[in-house]
């Protein structure tokens, strides 16, 4: 697949997701509380989790808008993680996506609640989806539970914020837990919708997921370290008080990792995804500059 080609697929995928999440939380509630879940969830972004799992789930035979319920779930869990991260008592960044942080415009307990929201209305969503056989919601939904969870994203933000990564070896651990599992888990949940149980798609699914997101954290401290707030959307030198991975292997090492670990990705997308939009994807991936 061109990139041209990879470009328009991943937009197509991108509006069918910011369209979705258009249309939630717009019922009368709650106003102030509501307000803050789409203040953060409708703000942008490259939407890139739940469009791993609608072109994972399309390649597998199930039509996108299928299982488009669970993938508007998926960005509801990294939307609450985002607004958590934020927050003073974590990462302290007064920016996101180019605008105020939700807890600088609706102060910690407001930001802290909506996060809780989004979280809870998350799974509301993924065990709402209709557009598969109930067994394999239920497959996905506890795959993402675990992805997004204590032995996933969730230990791997405890790992960072005590700045446990003393090599590069732990660095990478460290990358899988907090960045990675969200990806593998809409990448492998993508398929156990689509009904597919064969291990060796599951495990290509898991490593190409799991390449990509070390590669993208490996980018991320790159743009960290060099870009600017304009660019980037949020903050830059906001890892100063950690080791990153620039500390680690210094940019020319950065660079040699990541197209490593993208050819490891592009190789593994091959048994996932024969269209070629997952390899064609990880590249464009591991050449953005923000």
């Amino acid at each position: 697949m061109t990139g041209t080609e990879c470009g328009e697929r991943l937009a197509a995928l991108a509006r069918l997701v910011e369209d979705g999440l258009d249309r939630l939380f717009r019922e009368p509630c709650d106003t102030r509380l509501f307000e803050s879940m789409r203040y953060s969830l409708t703000a942008g972004g490259k939407r890139l989790r739940p469009v791993l799992l609608l072109a994972v789930s399309d390649a597998a035979g199930t039509a996108p808008e299928a299982v488009l319920d669970f993938a508007l779930g998926v960005e509801l869990i990294h939307t609450y993680s985002l607004i958590h991260d934020d927050l003073p008592c974590m990462d302290d960044d007064e920016l996101r996506r180019g605008r105020p942080s939700s807890h600088m415009v609706f102060g910690e307990a407001g930001a802290l609640l909506a996060g809780d929201a989004l979280l809870n209305a998350a799974f509301e969503l993924m065990f709402s989806c209709r557009g598969t056989a109930p067994e394999n919601v239920l497959a996905a939904g506890a795959y993402f539970a675990r992805c997004s969870g204590r032995e996933g994203m969730i230990l791997g933000q405890s790992l960072d914020l005590a700045d446990a990564a003393a090599d590069a070896a732990a660095r990478e651990r460290l990358s899988r837990l907090k960045t990675g599992c969200l990806l593998e888990g809409a990448c492998v949940s993508g398929l156990l919708l689509a009904g597919v149980r064969d291990e060796a798609r599951l495990d290509a699914a898991r490593i190409y997921a799991q390449s990509v997101g070390v590669a993208f954290q490996i980018r991320d401290d790159l743009l960290d370290a060099v870009s600017t707030p304009e660019v980037l959307g949020k903050p830059v030198g906001s890892d100063k008080d950690k080791t990153t991975f620039v500390d680690l292997l210094g940019p020319d090492g950065c660079e040699a990792r990541i197209g490593a670990l993208t050819d490891r990705a592009a190789a593994a997308a091959e048994l996932v995804d024969p269209s070629g939009f997952l390899a064609a994807l990880a590249r464009r991936l591991a050449e953005r500059t923000f």
